[in-house]
């Protein structure tokens, strides 16, 4: 497998979650930032945007983090990492798998931004109830699903330790906690390692 990687970019989670699946991988730096642009046909026909996480799996060409996630997921770990197409918890697991894309990351912009929230008209609803959202589902822990721990911990948590970085979220007691389990696992710490040498 070909993973197509630039520093401090939403890459980060698909490295995460490889590591947590124990797979092999061969990592392609894509400078994304290049002036210029980036010339490797590869990358390209795995990510036509040109955007980060991209992979080429054999015959499989894909981007965008939660459909990776998706993918490597149930391919790699299902019924691990990812809950079995008949298991109950599948539902709630694809709801938190695009949680960050469709929810946490526009919620982010809003904040950002200082846009009026308009709960009716956002689909991600406004920055206060994906805090409230996420807060509920943490709070009784460890993980989104309860004891299981899955692929959509990487994408949420992840997503979750930027804003802290970043004071995009308010201090949380039930989130923080969240956010500190999931930094404690061994794989988001050889991310954490990794990205540190860059």
């Amino acid at each position: 497998m070909k993973f197509f990687y630039c520093p401090r970019t939403r890459a980060a989670r698909i490295y995460w979650l490889l590591e947590e699946l124990g797979i092999d991988y061969d990592l392609v730096n894509i400078d994304i930032r290049a002036e210029g642009g980036v010339d490797n046909p590869d990358f390209h026909a795995a990510s036509p945007m040109g955007k980060v996480p991209a992979i080429e799996d054999g015959d499989v060409r894909m981007a965008e983090t939660a459909a990776i996630g998706l993918y490597l997921a149930d391919k790699y770990s299902m019924g691990n990492l990812a809950p079995a197409l008949d298991d109950p918890l599948r539902g709630q697991y694809l709801y938190w798998m695009v949680f960050t894309p469709a929810v946490i990351e526009p919620a982010m912009m809003e904040k950002f931004t200082g846009s009026e929230p308009n709960t009716f008209q956002n689909g991600w609803g406004s920055y206060d109830l994906m805090v409230e959202t996420l807060e509920k589902a943490v709070e009784k822990g460890p993980w989104l699903l309860g004891e299981r721990f899955t692929a959509a911990d990487v994408l949420v948590a992840l997503s979750a330790h930027f804003m802290k970085q970043f004071n995009m979220l308010p201090d949380n007691p039930a989130i923080d906690a969240y956010v500190d389990r999931c930094a404690a696992r061994p794989a988001f710490q050889k991310l954490q390692a990794f990205e540190a040498q860059d």
